[in-house]
């Protein structure tokens, strides 16, 4: 199996597991929501940054793995 096979079942196994979690995580702290009659504004600013931060570690490691083949 390929390096890049390799790397993609990976993510995809990762994502699969978040997406089991995200329902038990929910809203963080810090998420913005407000609600005026009908209507609810909500940005998970929080949520956000965490899968920035997240992101970016991974690509880190999947670049930083690359370049020492």
């Amino acid at each position: 199996m390929s390096g890049i096979s390799r790397t993609l079942m990976i993510a995809g196994a990762v994502l699969f597991l978040v997406g089991l979690c995200w329902p038990l995580i929910g809203r963080l702290p810090g998420d913005i929501m407000f609600k005026k009659g009908n209507t609810t504004f909500f940005f998970p600013i929080v949520t956000c940054i965490i899968i920035s931060l997240v992101l970016s570690l991974i690509m880190y490691v999947i670049n930083h793995f690359f370049h020492r083949m």
